[in-house]
């Protein structure tokens, strides 16, 4: 491995970041990661404007302080006053470092000109760094996407003064906001931004194999890799993806006692961190991508076991159901 990489006065574990996710990167899901030790997980992205008037959504998504090291929480809005404002509440709720989003392509943030529809301004994305500067003493960083289409590929221009403005590292998903997540992130096109800057830049997109990573890595010239919705159902695929950065062998897979650990210990913390009726709701997705990855587990079993787990509020039952699908894989019957 190449000589560490720091973020601020803060080390990064390894060059493999978890990607901010909304409804997927909370608090118990960022515990799971944590144990595989990538450089560091994003949080969900947080409404400045709501965190900062103390909304429990706010503290909700940027729960982590004590736990998560380095915390990193992200912020999205369009306002500079109130991204300002989020990364003062940001730096009082622990956040190590303050990530600023003008990537996420969701119609309901892109709609109130949020996330990656500030890449169509510019200035306005200056206005809001230079806020979330002033708001902090804390390192920022920027998520972005290579441009708002393919007309107006603008992402190392931003970089570039990003960086100037006081930015100490990037990461950037090889797709545009029109493309969503339709086609092949180009991660090619990310090397523009690479070399752009003397910072670090993460490339983002498709990354979900260690194999993935390598080329991603090679084709953009990245500093590392931030991987995402390929670590639902099966968080220890860091474990491989981390060795082929590092130039290392591939480990051992996890034993099916240590997945099954993984598995009901994150629906655990899931219910102890939510009130129930939204802890039920909220690990539904993540039940669903534990069975949807369970090895040994046959198409007929996955869909009965979707259906009864995904929809029951018995959480003893699903509890048993996790372990099974690990360690008595054979023995789950199939409902017919």
């Amino acid at each position: 491995m190449d000589s560490p990489l720091y973020i601020g006065k803060h080390r990064l574990a390894s060059r493999v970041l978890v990607a901010p996710m909304s409804g997927i990167t909370d608090l118990p899901f960022r515990r799971i990661l944590q144990r595989f030790q990538p450089g560091l997980v994003v949080s969900e992205m947080v409404a400045s404007e709501g965190f900062s008037r103390g909304t429990g959504e706010g503290r909700e998504r940027s729960a982590g302080a004590g736990e998560i090291d380095p915390l990193v929480i992200q912020l999205v809005g369009r306002d500079p006053y109130w991204m300002r404002e989020g990364a003062r509440h940001a730096e009082a709720a622990g956040a190590h470092i303050v990530d600023i989003n003008m990537g996420c392509p969701a119609r309901k943030v892109v709609g109130g000109q949020s996330g990656s529809a500030l890449m169509r301004e510019p200035e306005l994305a200056m206005a809001i760094i230079e806020g979330v500067l002033e708001g902090t003493h804390k390192p920022v960083t920027l998520k972005m996407r290579l441009g708002w289409d393919h007309d107006s590929l603008n992402a190392p221009d931003i970089a570039r003064r990003a960086v100037g403005l006081g930015v100490c590292m990037l990461t950037v998903h090889g797709r545009t906001r029109c493309q969503f997540y339709e086609g092949d992130a180009d991660w090619e096109m990310v090397g523009k931004t690479v070399r752009a800057v003397d910072v670090p830049v993460f490339v983002n997109g498709d990354i979900q194999t260690g194999t993935d990573a390598v080329q991603a890595l090679e084709q953009s010239g990245a500093a590392g890799v931030m991987v995402g919705r390929g670590l639902v159902g099966r968080p220890w695929a860091l474990r491989e993806i981390i060795a082929k950065v590092n130039g290392e062998p591939t480990p051992e897979p996890l034993s099916a006692d240590d997945m099954a650990d993984v598995a009901t210990s994150h629906y655990q913390y899931t219910l102890d961190f939510y009130p129930v009726r939204k802890g039920l709701r909220v690990a539904r997705k993540h039940v669903a991508g534990y069975i949807d990855h369970a090895p040994q587990l046959g198409e007929d079993q996955r869909s009965a076991l979707r259906a009864e787990l995904c929809r029951t509020e018995d959480t003893e039952r699903v509890l048993e159901g996790l372990r099974d699908i690990y360690l008595r894989p054979d023995a789950l019957e199939v409902a017919a």
